[in-house]
Parts: C-alpha cells; sequence; structure tokens
C-alpha cells in the first residue's frame, strides 16, 4: 500500500469516526422520545399511530415483536411482489415494461424485504418508475428501520431488568423512518444531485451518437423470418447506430437510500460505477461514508442506552481495526495485480505491465484506493453496492469482500444487522472467556446462561449452514453448473459468492454466473429469508431473556468488556468462529484461484 492509498483510508476511517458520534447522539435522542424533532413533530406521529390502529403506549414481548416483524416484512414481500407482476397495468411507467417472471419476482420481493437487494436483472430494462420508487425504495427505507428496530430491541434487553417487553416495533419503525432515515436520506440525496446524479421522470432519451458505426445484419420478412438466397445462404444488409438511448429516472432519491439504509440494489445495472448513480470523487467518498454512518453510530448508541459508554467504544475499536486490516488487504491486493503480467527485455530483466496495479473492472474516476475502500465497506456492511466489477478483481482481492460477507457482516455491519451481529459474538467471546476462568460469564452487567447460548448458536450457526448447502447442491446440480461461465476454482467461488452474498443479505455478485433461472430464483429467495429472519427472532429471543434478568454488580472477578484485552478476545473469536467455518471452501476458490494464477496455469 502506496502513501496515496494509505492517506485515503486514514482520512476515511477519520471522518467515518468523527461524524459517527454526533449521529449516534441523535440516534438515541430519538429513539428515547428526547429529542426536540420527536417533540415538534409528535403531532404528526400521533397521527400516523392512529391511522394505523396502533397503541404507542403498549410495549411487546419479544415473541409479539417477533411476530410483528415477521408479519410486516411478509406483507411487504407480497406488496413488491404485486408491483412487479402488475407493472404493466399501473401509471408511471414511460418505457411500458412488462410483469417479471413468478420466480424473478419472487426473489426480487424477498431480496428488497430482507435489505439483501439481489439484482439478477437490469433495472433500467426491467421496472417502471413506480415500481423503483413504491415498491423497491420504500422497502430500502422499511428493511433498514427494521434491523435498526431489531438492533434497539436487543440493547434495552441489555439496558432493563426484571421486564417482560423490549419495547413496540411500530413506534420504533416509525420513528426510525420518519427522524433518521428519512431526514438524512434527504440530505445525501441533495449532495448527489450536486454532483451530477439524476432526479427525473422523464421518458428516455435517445441522443444521436459522435460517430456512426455501419455493420451487417440478417434480413428478415415481415413476420420476422430469416431471409435466405437459392443457395440456402442467410441474405444480409448494411444497418447502422447513428443514436443511443440514454435511461433517465428518480435516481438520486433512491440512490440515498440505497446506501443510507445499507440495501445496494442500484438504478442501473451497473450500480455505484454510473455515473448518473456515483458521477464523481466526492459523490464516491459520501456513498461509502453513507454506508457505514449509521452502523458506527449505533455503537454510540449502544453505548449511551446502557448506560457505561465505554461498551459502546470497545465494539466500535474492533470495528475499526478490523475494517482497517481489510482496507489494507484489499487494496495492496488489488495495487499488486497479477505478478504473471511481465514482459523481458533484451538483458532478461522484467518489467511489470501492471505498474499501477490491477485497474481492470474498476473506473479511472475513483482508482484503486476509493475503489478498495468502496469494496471493504459494502461487504462489511449488508449493503451490496459495488463500483467496481469483483469478478475482475484479483483472486485475493475477490477473498477479502467474500470473508467480508462470511464473518455475518459484523465490521460495522448493516443498519442494525451489524451491531447486533456483533452482540452476538461479544456473547460468544464473555461465555469462553467464562469458561477458561471457571466462572458465570457476564456482559453488561447480565449473566450468560444455556438459553442465551442456544439462540447465540442458532445466530451464528444458520447463515454458514445455508450457504455451504445452498453452494453444495448448486455445484452438484446441472442446473446449477449450467449458469457458470468461467469453469474451475473461480466459477466455483461465484457460487460460493453468490449464496454468501444471498444467506448473509449483501446483495453483491462476482457476476460471471448465470443467476436468473428458476433453480437460483427460488434457492437464494429461500437462503435470503431464512438468513435474515432467521437470525432476528433468536436475536430477540435473546433480547427477551436479558430484559427480564437482573442486572448485577461487577466485581473484582468480572471480567473488564470495554478495555483493549476484549477487544482484541472479540476479534479472535470473530476469526475463529467466523472464518474458520468457511476456510474448506474459500480453500476450494480464491486460494486455489491464487495458486493457479502464480504458478503460471
Amino acid at each position: 500500500m502506496n502513501a496515496n492509498n494509505f492517506l485515503q483510508t486514514a482520512l476515511f476511517i477519520v471522518v467515518l469516526i468523527a461524524l459517527a458520534f454526533p449521529v449516534g447522539r441523535y440516534m438515541t435522542s430519538v429513539l428515547d422520545g428526547s429529542s426536540v424533532v420527536v417533540r415538534k413533530l409528535s403531532a404528526i406521529e400521533r397521527l400516523l399511530y392512529k391511522i394505523a390502529g396502533v397503541d404507542a403506549n403498549a410495549e411487546m414481548s419479544w415473541k409479539h415483536y417477533a411476530i410483528a416483524v415477521l408479519l410486516f416484512n411478509a406483507l411487504g414481500a407480497l406488496a413488491v411482489y404485486g408491483f412487479l407482476r402488475l407493472q404493466q397495468w399501473l401509471p408511471a411507467n414511460p418505457q411500458a415494461f412488462g410483469p417479471m417472471t413468478p420466480d424473478a419476482a419472487f426473489d426480487t420481493a424477498v431480496s428488497f424485504v430482507t435489505n439483501t437487494n439481489w439484482q439478477d436483472y437490469t433495472p433500467e430494462a426491467t421496472v417502471s418508475y413506480l415500481t423503483q420508487m413504491a415498491g423497491l425504495s420504500v422497502q430500502n427505507f422499511l428493511s433498514a428501520a427494521t434491523g435498526i428496530a431489531v438492533v434497539i430491541a436487543l440493547i434495552r434487553g441489555f439496558a432493563r431488568h426484571t421486564v417482560q417487553t423490549i419495547g413496540n416495533f411500530w413506534v420504533d419503525l416509525t420513528r426510525i423512518t420518519l427522524y433518521i432515515l428519512a431526514p438524512l436520506a434527504t440530505i445525501i440525496a441533495l449532495v448527489f444531485i450536486s454532483q451530477g446524479a439524476i432526479q427525473n421522470f422523464k421518458s428516455y432519451q435517445d441522443v444521436p451518437t459522435l460517430q456512426v458505426t455501419t455493420y451487417q445484419v440478417q434480413k428478415t420478412d415481415a413476420q420476422g423470418n430469416p431471409v435466405k438466397d437459392a443457395k440456402g445462404n442467410p441474405v444480409m444488409q448494411d444497418a447502422k447506430a447513428d443514436k443511443q438511448t440514454i435511461a433517465m429516472g428518480p435516481v438520486a432519491s433512491q440512490e440515498a437510500i440505497k446506501m443510507l439504509g445499507t440495501n445496494g440494489g442500484g438504478f442501473f445495472n451497473a450500480n455505484s460505477a454510473h455515473p448518473y448513480e456515483n458521477p464523481t470523487p466526492l459523490s464516491n467518498f459520501v456513498q461509502i461514508l453513507s454506508i457505514l454512518i449509521i452502523p458506527a453510530g449505533l455503537c454510540v448508541v449502544f453505548g449511551r442506552m446502557v448506560g457505561d459508554r465505554r461498551q459502546g467504544y470497545a465494539v466500535l475499536a474492533a470495528m475499526t481495526i478490523a475494517f482497517s486490516i481489510a482496507c489494507w488487504g484489499e487494496i495492496s491486493a488489488e495495487q499488486a495485480g497479477n505478478p504473471l503480467f511481465t514482459s523481458l527485455h533484451v538483458d532478461q530483466s522484467a518489467t511489470a505491465l501492471q505498474p499501477g496495479g490491477n485497474a481492470e473492472g474498476k473506473e479511472v474516476r475513483f482508482g484503486i484506493a476509493q475503489t478498495g475502500i468502496f469494496t471493504v465497506a459494502t461487504t462489511a456492511a449488508s449493503c451490496g453496492a459495488v463500483d467496481a466489477m469483483h469478478d475482475s478483481l484479483t483472486p485475493l482481492g475477490g477473498l477479502v469482500p467474500m470473508l467480508l460477507i462470511q464473518l455475518g457482516e459484523v465490521i460495522f455491519g448493516g443498519v442494525g444487522s451489524g451491531l447486533y451481529g456483533m452482540l452476538v459474538f461479544a456473547l460468544l467471546a464473555v461465555f469462553v472467556a467464562g469458561l477458561m476462568i471457571g466462572r458465570t460469564p457476564e456482559y453488561v452487567g447480565k449473566k450468560i446462561e444455556s438459553y442465551e447460548m442456544k439462540m447465540v448458536s442458532i445466530a451464528i450457526l444458520l447463515t454458514p449452514f445455508l450457504v455451504l448447502v445452498g453452494t453444495s447442491i448448486a455445484v452438484l446440480t446441472p442446473l446449477g453448473t449450467g449458469g457458470i461461465a468461467n469453469p474451475g476454482a473461480h466459477g466455483f467461488s461465484e457460487i460460493l459468492y453468490a449464496f454468501s452474498s444471498a444467506a448473509n443479505n449483501n446483495g453483491s455478485a462476482f457476476a460471471g454466473l448465470s443467476v436468473n433461472t428458476p433453480f437460483y430464483n427460488v434457492l437464494l429467495a429461500i437462503a435470503m429469508w431464512f438468513g435474515r429472519f432467521g437470525t432476528i427472532v433468536p436475536v430477540l429471543a435473546i433480547a427477551g431473556s436479558l430484559a427480564n434478568k437482573k442486572r448485577i454488580a461487577a466485581t473484582s472477578g468480572t471480567l473488564p468488556t470495554h478495555g483493549p484485552l476484549f477487544v482484541v478476545l472479540l476479534l479472535g473469536t470473530l476469526v475463529l468462529v467466523g472464518a474458520l467455518t468457511y476456510v474448506p471452501a474459500l480453500a476450494l476458490g480464491p486460494v486455489a484461484e491464487h495458486l493457479t494464477m502464480i504458478s503460471g496455469h
């Protein structure tokens, strides 16, 4: 990593941490109702509760909270499915797009509701403006709000004692959407517009090209059948390309919540590599910042809500250290490029043909440093937005984002999901430490007992199960291997990455794998749904159990969970438990590909 790469990474981390504290303080005040904004807009909030028939003062047990989460998101999936299947009859469809196929609509609906935003279609050629806004963008807000609500419920479990309730899901959802996501998304959208991102409702524009290209195509008759000559050969005719269709649409507004809510689904197929979504290096920097600002701020919320800010700082420190290491590994791998790209001179000396690093699949306006930070941020969080082609990364450069996803995306992580995932690992860490010293493990004043560890085991082991079983099915069946464009280790990596991305609700892809088939649409949708809600339910169960416990005072024998020792223990647990699960699969994919590359094959 050269000086430029180091300085860009350091600058980003400094800005992120500096902003995390005011954002965390504001979110805390919103969620406990003390914010001036909440008081000023309380009339609007009460009106929304009245329309929905919600009693804002009635709190929920963890089971009622979980049922509300599941039913609300199931209804959201049904709504998105309806938009995708009926959009040909709905307004705001200037390009007259038809319906998605049932399996593709099912996959997309589950994808956006689970905060995955996996897209195996071309958005600008498939989805109408109304579907983009009322279907997909709305779920960008609601799926993000769901994740934040769940982690706040878990934090209440630590903060409260001897109670049966963990809050009201409808109140949490409303306040998070109304006071946190909506205003922040508005500000960020205006920044993107100032940088050149488009925001309109125009029909697609046909513009003349600077150069006319002439080529030959096969002649067809009035019915569209190919015309052949007397000898049966196709009859060819000249054609020319003198115009290009430029897609329009309300891009900036969707782009803002796509990043802020760690959703990742782009308005265009090129995602954040498209100049209308991400025009400049400044907009690229703001996009990366938008991905991680709420996850970083939630660490501050955790410390403030449990009454010990050091607890939040310790989690934030662990995330920052891991993020820095990942950036170093990713940027170093891409800066090194492919060592086989050399040129031998007469004196037998070798000169690298990639002196600037591996630029394949990257935008020149961003370069390797910003691309590397973006790649790490989007896969450390459950975002999935991309400003480069991950399929073009070096083998080790591709290993980093894949491993970050497989760790459960807890290094900052998705909005809400990152912190509750990291807190699950924290519970496991104190349990292991308790076994080592022969004491009942405690975390933030709560004893961690067998029930909590059962739920922790489910939350940690479920996604590896979905990833590895799904990958196994795909590589053992013709329907799965039929989508591989790159045979060998890289093809295996593409399948492994797809299921890792789906089950961990990331949404990015290696590409090169044809997944818009009934086989992959159904299998990946199942992985997305259970990867999301199969983890949320045990997390809420932990919240309910902790809320019912007494808070106990720390003693001389209590393991401090706010200092450097605990940060190291937490990172060690994350690596040993999270990473080692996937070592055999990674050895068959990116590791084998790297060894093949350097061996010259």
